[in-house]
């Protein structure tokens, strides 16, 4: 008897499980599908290469000459320098270091000079990734976002340049609501660089439920959700930056205020003839809508408390 109520227990505390379970999931799932998102991204990474002169391989002022066949023992090139053959072994010896040398400096310069043409072709690029998590009393920096969202170019790298400064500086102008930052940067080279900024997109992306507000390469697509009016207290906003720019980006590890400072102004402050690609995503996207603590440190566990 005691067996039977043992298993009887042991199957109602499994079923109670299950139950808790299903019931945080469909809860969870409910929470995320309320979620909104925005983006503004654009770029190219395969701008032609700046032109550049070719310069011909330089050629050798020695001239050959014929080969005397002086005395020794018929080896008119070996024998000189074993200080054998004809009167002139001293005269080819001097010509065949000369032919040497001009070789080696020959192929050095050419070695030279494709090294100069591969930095040229595949230079170095710099994708960086920063995470800005704000208080949600921020709503100046989502209108701010989400007007630049329906009205930037971002087909042109002058446009692309202006969005990029644009979002930093809306950030920079709310620093009372900065809780959370993170940043990593990746140098890599340009025939890399598309793939690691799209994993990097892709996965940002991913974070969002739903990209309700979208304006990629100038292709805007908007869908409105039902605005929710719970705002429980710690809500939060969050604008992720991705940017792939040539050249490396000397920006600090952020630990504090000032050190996000510094990693938005020097965002902001890359020209477009360095911009090849930029993503800019921010969640929640519409007014009204929601992301709680729990929900900001599971999609950005590497977020620092500044």
């Amino acid at each position: 008897m005691k067996k039977r109520w043992r298993i009887l227990n042991s199957f109602l505390a499994t079923v109670l499980i299950v139950v808790l379970v299903a019931h945080l999931v469909l809860d969870s799932g409910a929470a995320w599908a309320a979620r909104s998102g925005g983006r503004i991204g654009g770029g190219s990474f395969s701008r032609p290469a700046p032109t550049r002169s070719y310069r011909s391989a330089p050629r050798s002022d020695y001239r050959y000459s014929q080969p005397v066949y002086g005395g020794g023992f018929g080896f008119p090139f070996l024998i000189p320098f074993f200080g054998f053959g004809g009167g002139f072994g001293g005269l080819f010896t001097i010509i065949l270091l000369g032919v040497v040398a001009n070789f080696l400096v020959s192929a050095f310069r050419q070695f030279r000079a494709a090294g100069e043409d591969e930095q040229i072709d595949n230079p170095v690029v710099s994708v960086h990734t920063l995470h800005v998590g704000l208080l949600a009393q921020a709503r100046e920096l989502q209108n701010d976002l989400n007007k630049l969202a329906l009205s930037a170019d971002t087909q042109t790298p002058a446009g692309l340049a202006n969005v990029l400064q644009e979002a930093t500086l809306a950030l920079l102008r709310h620093p009372e609501y900065w809780v959370y930052a993170d940043a990593s940067c990746q140098d890599t080279r340009l025939l890399q660089a598309e793939t690691i900024f799209n994993q990097r997109a892709l996965s940002e992306r991913s974070k969002l439920t739903a990209e309700t507000l979208s304006n990629y390469r100038q292709t805007i697509q908007q869908r409105d959700i039902a605005p929710t009016t719970t705002q429980e207290v710690g809500d939060y906003i969050v604008v992720t930056l991705i940017v792939a720019a040539t050249g490396k980006l000397a920006l600090p590890t952020i630990n504090n205020d000032l050190d996000l400072r510094h990693v938005l102004q020097g965002l902001g402050g890359i020209g477009s003839d360095r911009l090849l690609a930029v993503e800019i995503l921010w969640q929640p996207q519409a007014i009204g809508d929601t992301l709680t603590a729990d929900e900001l440190l599971l999609a950005y566990p590497t977020l620092k408390h500044l």
